[in-house]
């Protein structure tokens, strides 16, 4: 499933949120290209989407989540990954 929590974070003068798959990166690669959103804006386990793509998200079968729902689910499917830098 498909998971997005609530637009929270300030950035670029828009407000954004974190795109999930609680089951795989590629149900999430894929549900990220059809919101028109680039592969390059993936974030090692996650998506930012913003705010204005939000509807669409949720129209498309994402489901609303609390933020801290949305990491406990990343951790429980196994696929959050720590940035680390050299």
């Amino acid at each position: 499933m498909v998971l997005i929590d609530r637009p929270l974070w300030h950035k670029d003068g828009e407000r954004w949120s974190h795109l999930i798959s609680n089951s795989s990166l590629d149900e999430l690669h894929s549900f990220a290209q059809t919101l028109g959103v680039p592969r390059h804006a993936f974030q090692e386990d996650h998506y930012d989407i913003p705010e204005r793509l939000l509807s669409k998200a949720l129209a498309q079968g994402a489901a609303l989540v609390d933020p801290r729902d949305l990491l406990h689910q990343l951790k429980a499917a196994g696929l959050r990954r720590v940035h680390r830098s050299s």
